[in-house]
């Protein structure tokens, strides 16, 4: 059965732990391992991992890292960053991977995932759309971390993504990521208007009242964040956290109002 999920967002470059703001000014804040060991102990619901360089790179995959990460993690394991075809896909999820993220591949060119969704099921493939508004206010894709403009429509890529079968949305906010001031929920609207996949959003939860809001407002759907759950305070220290028992049981309570 469906439900609500809050899950931490980790970006990882150079092999190590970064937050960005707007894709940009990557902070180094440690070793993602010792991330991943604390969400072990906070029991969280589901982690993703992006890899923010492997895509722009050219390069494969981190196996290895990849590898340590799933022995590591006791919780559903998303990883993005590099994936090209049905080959690398598979070889992460024998790896212990749950989920596969895709995006630039995807928006170049979708068919990439029939293949895929051959060699390790529909169910296990993310699509992550990365969206930032123009000066004229449309919502537009971007890939290869905010770097390039895509001619592809929102609507029309989910569209055709569902079509040929994919298990989750991502959808990833450029202009709120890591500012920490709360979903663009116009955002979500509209891809919840066009979408019929689970949803999970990324990009400027601050607060657990951004989560609350997030789910009060759409019901089953994922809740992601990043600078959230490591940074704390004005100052942003640096501090793993994750959403206390109270907040998970209200969360649950309202999705299903």
């Amino acid at each position: 059965m469906l439900r609500s999920r809050v899950i931490p967002c980790l970006l990882v470059q150079n092999k190590g732990l970064v937050k960005t703001v707007k894709f940009k000014s990557a902070k180094y804040l440690g070793d993602p391992i010792n991330a991943v060991k604390i969400f072990n102990e906070k029991q969280v619901d589901e982690l993703m991992i992006f890899d923010i360089d492997a895509s722009v790179s050219g390069v494969a995959p981190n196996y290895q890292m990849i590898s340590h990460w799933a022995n590591e993690s006791r919780m559903p394991l998303c990883y993005g960053g590099g994936v090209k075809s049905a080959e690398q896909a598979l070889k992460i999820i024998k790896l212990g991977v749950e989920k596969v993220a895709l995006s630039s591949e995807v928006i170049n060119d979708p068919n990439i995932l029939v293949d895929i969704g051959a060699a390790v099921g529909k169910q296990s493939i993310v699509v992550v759309l990365d969206v930032k508004k123009s000066m004229f206010g449309r919502y537009e894709l971007y890939t290869l971390n905010g770097k390039k403009k895509s001619n592809k429509k929102i609507v029309q890529l989910i569209s055709e993504i569902e079509k040929i079968g994919v298990g989750e949305i991502v959808i990833n906010c450029i202009d709120n990521d890591g500012t920490m001031k709360g979903y663009d929920l116009n955002l979500v609207r509209l891809v919840r208007d066009c979408s019929n996949v689970p949803l999970t959003v990324l990009g400027g939860a601050g607060s657990h009242d951004d989560l609350l809001q997030l789910i009060a407002e759409f019901k089953i759907i994922g809740a992601a964040a990043g600078s959230l759950f490591v940074f704390k305070g004005v100052y942003k220290a640096v501090l793993i956290s994750y959403i206390p028992q109270a907040v998970r049981a209200l969360i649950q309570t309202i999705s299903k109002l």
